[in-house]
């Protein structure tokens, strides 16, 4: 089977960015883009927006022609492999099997009203809670700006930031970060958000508090150590380790912004209540500009 990249198209502007951020990274990687197109036969099943957000959504897949994607990824990129497809059936499940054959499933991110991320029940947040492979989310340029694959595809130093759990490394995000860095010359910025223990006897809080620069010297020299064996690995890539005291939800969005991609783990398992995504993963998806790459791991 040859490797490609598959993108989702629903006629969105988000999805859009996604098609021509894959596009470029299939060129680089040096193989084929599939763009796949999902109608779904129940569309009363997708969550209610309102207003504008409702109007703008219809009136884009309204007008949407996959032709004119393909035009344009062609005249960007003309020695690039482009195939598309359609298929009918709900657009998680179909984007979920699309996904195990590729190498990465690109899907489009959308903000809508006052939120700047996801609508939790959305096709983007449901595919990324239950696909095996890697996902990467794009979001679409402001409405009115020019280039919004560029305005989707990174930021002015083109980093790409990666959340570590120093005391719990996990070898598919790591690897998933350099290689892409490697790819595109950039730089690898590790961040480790640290606390705390929250129940302390006035006592241990006195103690912590007096050896608070130790602690974080400790908590950055766990970072640097996870970084080390992946420094020899890709010694072309620059990497630095952060640790930073706080919560990761906050910490990690905060670090990354400028950023070129965001690279985060999401534990493949199901929980009761079905998949979850992880709150350091959700709060990513919800506050990054830049494309973010969620990488499924046991």
């Amino acid at each position: 089977m040859s490797r490609h990249l598959t993108a989702g198209l629903d006629g969105s502007r988000e999805s859009v960015a996604a098609a021509l951020w894959a596009a470029r990274e299939a060129s680089l990687l040096g193989c084929s883009l599939r763009l796949l197109h999902v109608w779904d036969l129940v569309p009363e099943t997708y969550p209610v927006l309102a207003g504008a957000d409702a109007r703008r959504l219809w009136a884009e897949r309204a007008e949407f022609d996959p032709r004119e994607v393909v035009r344009r990824i062609r005249a960007d990129h003309p020695q690039l492999s482009v195939e598309t497809g359609q298929s009918c059936g709900d657009p998680v499940r179909e984007l979920c099997e699309a996904a195990e054959e590729a190498e990465v499933l690109v899907v489009g991110s959308r903000g809508l009203g006052a939120f700047s991320g996801f609508v939790v029940g959305s096709v983007s947040l449901s595919v990324v809670a239950r696909s095996r492979r890697p996902v990467v989310l794009v979001r679409a340029a402001p409405a009115g700006a020019e280039g919004a694959a560029g305005a989707a595809s990174g930021a002015p130093d083109g980093r790409v930031v990666v959340g570590v759990d120093a005391t719990r490394p996990v070898d598919e995000v790591l690897e998933y970060a350099f290689t892409h860095a490697e790819r595109h010359g950039a730089a690898v910025q590790a961040v480790y958000a640290w606390a705390l223990p929250t129940v302390w006897t006035p006592e241990q809080a006195a103690a912590a508090y007096a050896l608070r620069d130790e602690l974080a010297d400790v908590q950055q020299a766990l970072v640097e150590e996870v970084l080390e064996p992946w420094q020899r690995k890709f010694p072309e890539v620059a990497a630095t380790a952060v640790a930073v005291p706080g919560r990761s939800a906050a910490e990690l969005p905060a670090a990354a912004e400028g950023a070129g991609l965001v690279v985060v783990g999401r534990r493949d398992r199901a929980a009761r209540l079905g998949t979850h995504i992880g709150s350091v993963t959700h709060a990513v998806l919800h506050h990054c500009a830049a494309p973010v790459a969620v990488v499924p791991h046991v």
